[in-house]
């Protein structure tokens, strides 16, 4: 029995050394590489200057600079259609037919009514006339006593109707003259033209709604006529952006329909409130298209630039690390092949670069590897540091003797 606890005592004093053994070799044995002090082997890339631009990019569509249906103003049969899709018109191009049997009857009978009323004219001038003789012979014989006062009064009752009367056909025939516009208005409205008001050249058929032998009724469209010489592209401003965006600001352009291709375009409208529910402003963009490769409703990517500095300290943007809230580099040290960890002031960044405020940076940051970095950690090269020395050519061997931020 003695012998039993002596070997359970002696087993528990062994596993109790053998754990403490472990937990000490645990630790070296998760050890990172660079913990160990073996060499990280990264990519780095040199710190340049150039110019950075802080770029908003906003996705919209492009809508006609105008666009209008030409219709009739009157009802009846299509009888002749001279368009369709994608044809250009010109100023006052004919358009369409429609019937006009009717409207042709309608302008003969005005013109009949004119004439017989411009006959009755003729006719009561000439009673006229000739109340107005008897008028005047009857104040003559008046005047010698040779009629009486009511024969003086009847002659002058007579003119005096004959020249309403003559009023009154001047009027009928008035009225049968605007009878006769009005027909010969309604004769043209058969003939449907395109018409605008500003500038003469061409536009485009957007869309063709009818056939010919249609029945129609007054103002239903016959076709959609476009402008597409200038478009406009509508995007909207988030809320944060809105201060920036201004009329007259330049903007790029480009559209997956012309891979590879750019177009530019100046603001022109900026709407002066922002939408309730997504807190966003409309904004109108216009874009020549003098070789009219573009088209309505195409889906299209704007480009805004905000903000632009020359001559900046930039580094690849993946070549930034973040640790709580605050950006920095790593420096490589081709000489002594080390990295020096340098908290940075980050400026303009855009979807490639980033700009380095302060410090001052030269030489060479990390971009591919940093994440088993420390400062201090040696590194490895696959092969010579891509790119030209940002101190220029043959300044290498200054760039390998220089003293990093921080060292001594």
């Amino acid at each position: 029995m003695k012998k039993t606890y002596v070997v359970i005592v002696l087993v528990v004093v062994a596993a109790l050394i053998g754990w403490q053994v472990y937990q000490k070799i645990l630790p070296s044995s998760n050890q990172p590489a660079y913990r160990q002090n073996l060499p990280v082997a990264v990519d780095i890339t040199p710190v340049i200057k150039s110019t950075i631009s802080e770029v908003g990019i906003y996705t919209g569509s492009l809508l006609p600079d105008s666009q209008f249906i030409v219709a009739p103003k009157i009802a009846g049969k299509l009888e002749k259609i001279f368009v369709d899709i994608g044809d250009e018109i010109k100023q006052g191009q004919l358009i369409a037919l429609i019937d006009d049997d009717e409207f042709v009857q309608h302008l003969d009978q005005a013109r009949a009514e004119l004439d017989v009323a411009k006959a009755n004219i003729e006719e009561n001038r000439s009673a006229l006339i000739l109340k107005q003789r008897e008028f005047e012979r009857a104040k003559t014989l008046r005047e010698k006593k040779i009629v009486s006062e009511a024969e003086l009064d009847a002659a002058e009752a007579q003119h005096k109707a004959a020249l309403a009367k003559q009023k009154v056909v001047l009027a009928q025939a008035n009225q049968k003259e605007s009878e006769l516009k009005t027909a010969q208005v309604r004769l043209d409205y058969t003939r449907i033209k395109a018409s605008w008001r500003n500038g003469s050249a061409a536009r485009i058929v957007g869309e063709r709604y009818v056939d010919e032998g249609a029945m129609l009724s007054a103002n239903a469209p016959i076709a959609s006529v476009i402008d597409i010489s200038t478009l406009t592209a509508v995007i909207h401003v988030i809320e944060r952006d809105y201060p920036r965006v201004r009329p007259g600001q330049a903007a790029l352009i480009t559209t997956d329909a012309y891979p590879g291709r750019t177009f530019t375009g100046t603001i022109e409208r900026v709407a002066p409130i922002l939408k309730e529910a997504a807190r966003q402003a409309q904004v109108e963009i216009a874009i020549s298209n003098s070789d009219k490769v573009l088209k309505p409703g195409m889906f299209v990517r704007v480009e805004l630039e905000f903000d632009r500095h020359e001559n900046a300290t930039v580094v690849p943007l993946n070549a930034l690390t973040k640790t709580n809230s605050h950006h920095s580099v790593f420096l490589a040290d081709i000489e002594n092949m080390q990295v020096k960890r340098i908290p940075v002031e980050v400026g303009i960044t855009n979807k490639d670069m980033a700009e380095i405020i302060e410090p001052e940076i030269k030489g060479f940051v990390v971009t591919v590897g940093q994440h088993l970095l420390e400062d201090g950690s040696e590194i490895t090269l696959p092969e010579k540091p891509p790119g030209p020395s940002p101190l220029g050519a043959g300044e290498d061997e200054k760039l390998k003797n220089q003293t990093l931020p921080g060292q001594g």
